[in-house]
């Protein structure tokens, strides 16, 4: 039988291992993919730690149900090798990006297509094993998307900080007041978030960012305006400068200096979406929520329809590529490292 090559957690708050099983053949529905790409995500990180940040102190608590060795990685593009007897044949040999927000596929939320919100669910890479390894099973052929003739990176992309950027913006697109827009975070959602923000809003984004690389590589792919939060009497400037803030506002970095800044800059009657989760406390005086009459909503990733419409922008050459780098499988916590240490503009594509 032939070999699957997986980079490991083995312990929590550890660097990954290379462990080295028989290759997992599939049943029902299943579909065996070979992996070509698997992008780098910060959530990866959480998983890693075991936890994630609550603020004062707190940690959510995120090993629980987990059994290890575990494979993480959840943007993942690859070859289709095998598929179960219920799953259909022809997709052998097909060129395929993997939705990897999986469900129980029972429950009301999974009834009504929002699988991104079961709580038995099965996401690939963070609750069953992912795609930092040569192979991936997935539950069932119906999360396979075709990418041609995408890039094979960015049809990874797509899949988590492609279809969580899409997604959260379209909750700003239908809104009355479309003057401006504000991208918080140039990570690779937030540049994902740039690009597709040029396609679905008229008017110039604005983004902000504590990385002068980051910023001036914003500048260069479509950003109109590139603020640096931590400048002095930078929100009365921007409040000057907008003539009373922004209607739209991303949140793509979600710690608690990047929301009081988000609130801070959102017009009277504006909208923030947080989609970062980088963690941390966050608290708001009524009277200021009230009196902005503000709305705030979270947002973490989209839904298989979602991950289809994103999918046929990108297809139509609708949506223009972000920066990402390729780098091998094997080093995979390098790259890690260099993520936690806020070295890595765009985004991180692992290559087998």
């Amino acid at each position: 039988m032939a070999r699957m090559v997986r980079q490991s957690l083995v312990k929590f708050d550890a660097p990954l291992c290379e462990t080295i099983i028989d290759t997992p053949k599939p049943q029902g529905r299943e579909v065996l993919v070979r992996i070509e790409r698997c992008g780098l995500c910060h959530s990866d990180l959480h998983i890693q730690d075991g936890y994630a940040d609550l603020g004062g102190g707190k940690r959510l608590d995120t090993t629980r149900g987990m059994t290890l060795p575990f494979t993480l990685g959840h943007e993942i593009a690859g070859v289709v090798d095998e598929v179960g007897p219920d799953a259909p044949k022809e997709l052998i040999g097909k060129k395929q990006a993997v939705f990897p927000w999986i469900g129980c596929g029972q429950c009301r939320d999974c009834a009504a297509g929002d699988e991104n919100l079961c709580v038995k669910q099965r996401f690939l890479g963070v609750s069953i094993d992912g795609g930092f390894a040569t192979h991936v099973l997935v539950p069932d052929a119906k999360y396979l998307l075709d990418y041609d003739p995408l890039p094979v990176n960015q049809a990874a992309t797509l899949m988590c900080s492609g279809v969580t950027a899409y997604g959260a913006l379209k909750r700003l697109v239908d809104r009355p007041r479309q003057r401006n827009l504000l991208l918080i975070g140039l990570g690779g959602v937030g540049m994902m978030g740039l690009s597709f923000a040029q396609a679905m809003f008229k008017q110039n984004i604005t983004v902000a960012d504590l990385s002068p690389a980051a910023r001036e590589t914003a500048l260069k792919n479509g950003a109109a305006v590139a603020y640096d939060p931590a400048e002095p009497e930078i929100i009365r400037r921007i409040l000057k400068e907008t003539e009373g803030g922004f209607d739209g506002v991303v949140d793509f970095a979600g710690n608690e200096k990047s929301m009081a800044f988000a609130v801070a800059t959102v017009a009277r009657g504006g909208k923030v979406v947080v989609s970062g989760l980088m963690g941390g406390n966050f608290s708001l005086p009524m009277v200021q929520w009230v009196y902005k009459r503000m709305t705030i909503e979270g947002f973490m990733v989209g839904t298989l329809a979602e991950a289809k419409e994103l999918m046929a922008l990108a297809r139509a050459g609708k949506i223009k590529p972000t920066p990402m780098k390729e780098e091998p499988m094997a080093d995979v916590q390098k790259w890690i490292d260099e993520l936690r240490a806020g070295k890595v503009v765009g985004r991180i594509v692992l290559k087998n």
